[in-house]
Parts: C-alpha cells; structure tokens; sequence
C-alpha cells in the first residue's frame, strides 16, 4: 500500500483545533489516530477532505457547528435540586443520564442557592472551529481494526481501554 490515505487505513495526525478567535480548544497532546473509510472516527468532512492526501500533507479546515459538535441546544439545559446530586458535586463534573433516548452526558455548569445547572450540550456546540492537522502515518489497517471499525494499538484501541476520535 502506498501512503496514501484510502478506505480501511489507519491514519495518524498531529492536529490542534482552535476557535474563531484562534484560542486552543484541544492541544492535541495525543496524536489522532483512526480508521478512515466511514467508520465515524473523525467528523465526515475532515474524513473527506484527508481522502487522498499523504504523509507530511498539512490541512487547515474550518467547521461549521453542524459539521462538528453541532448547534447549542437550550433544551438540553436544566435547573435541578442540588440535593438530587452528590456532597461533592462541582462545577465542570460531568455525569450520565439514562433516557428513553439513550445516554446522556451532562455537565454542571452553575451551583447556587440549593440549585443546580446541568447542560446535556457537548463543550463546543454552537462553536465554528479550526482543524488544523498534519499527516504523520498511513497503514493499512488489520482484518480485527476493520471488523472492529476503529484502530487498534499501544495507544489506541483496546489495549488502553478506548480510541480516541475527533467526534
């Protein structure tokens, strides 16, 4: 295989991603990697314009809020008891709802007067952002990463516990 990036590779970027204003919103301490091919590692328009491209391209991309963690959504803000969360409660922790819909996860954002705020919107939604990102390593990927639909590896995959993903 050449060091192309196509279907069913596995790709590694050294990226960082800042906001309209150009403050770092992930510093990117951990190389990127994962399997290209549709296999929702990365969002669908980064995974796009990486197809075809090869070690040592650089790539500078803007998205939208509904090309990444999509619009700020109000409904997913609420007001609760403070006594329906632990002592230890503060704000930043994050925690899982289970719903009809699935799982959620949501942030405290304020505790005040008996009263907690909990916001169930990811960080940066609402947020254009700047990828900024640059090819160091293109493989081919294994029957198991191809079957599995993400990388595997020392620090990817199962070996760690989990995959990282710009999504």
């Amino acid at each position: 295989m050449s060091n192309e990036i196509v279907k069913n590779c596995i790709v590694t970027l050294n990226y960082t991603v800042t906001d309209t204003d150009g403050a770092v919103v992930d510093d990117g301490r951990q190389p990127l990697v994962y399997l290209h091919g549709g296999y929702d590692g990365i969002f669908p328009r980064l995974e796009e314009a990486l197809h075809g491209k090869k070690i040592g391209d650089a790539l500078k991309i803007k998205l939208q809020p509904h090309d990444a963690f999509g619009d700020y959504d109000e409904k997913l803000v609420a007001v609760e008891d403070a006594e329906l969360f632990p002592e230890n409660a503060e704000v930043g922790m994050a925690f899982e709802r289970v719903s009809d819909t699935g799982e959620e996860i949501f942030h405290i954002t304020e505790i005040a007067d008996g009263k907690v705020v909990v916001d169930g919107n990811h960080p940066f939604a609402g947020m254009a952002l700047i990828f900024d990102m640059i090819v160091t390593d293109v493989r081919s990927a294994t029957a198991e990463e191809i079957a599995h639909g993400h990388a595997h590896g020392e620090s990817n995959g199962h070996r760690d516990g989990g995959s990282r993903s710009l999504h």
